[in-house]
């Protein structure tokens, strides 16, 4: 049974702070969807992941393409799972169900602490996800790096 890890983001933006948390992922030999809401800011997010570290590469793709089921990593706005999926991040508020965080190693939930919708919204997520019995954490970089706040 996986666990939800929420991650509140207060220092770096989505685009500093995921690189990292999906080169762990793939580390961990994990296949990583990454959920948004909006098509736009997916292209967006693509274009920021190809223009990363110059000494790293990221491997990933769009949704949409030929390949999608052999992604490492696949950035979509769609609801279902479609690359062998071991780790679900969801971002700007991209819906995750109780049934995925059970399923799945990790559920990532990633959000702007600076933004107090965002706040809000993912404290509805860890009540609905910890009130149907998943596991979850809270993760806060208040401090300037990743400690963990809370857990259930």
């Amino acid at each position: 049974m996986g666990a939800a890890y929420f991650y509140h983001l207060t220092h770096r933006p989505l685009e500093a702070a995921l690189p990292a948390l999906l080169e762990k992922s793939l580390a961990a030999g994990w296949r990583v969807t990454v959920r948004g809401v909006d098509p736009q800011r997916m292209e967006w997010l693509d274009q920021k992941l190809w223009l990363g570290a110059d000494d790293g590469f990221l491997p990933h793709g769009l949704a949409g393409g030929a390949h999608d089921a052999l992604q490492p990593v696949l950035l979509t706005v769609a609801e279902g799972l479609t690359n062998g999926t071991s780790c679900l991040m969801s971002v700007d508020g991209a819906p995750v169900s109780a049934d995925e965080t059970k399923r799945l190693e990790r559920v990532c939930i990633l959000f702007d602490g600076q933004d107090p919708q965002a706040v809000d919204h993912a404290r509805g997520q860890w009540k609905a996800l910890a009130g149907a019995g998943c596991a979850a954490q809270y993760w806060s970089e208040a401090s300037g790096r990743w400690e963990k706040k809370a857990e259930t």
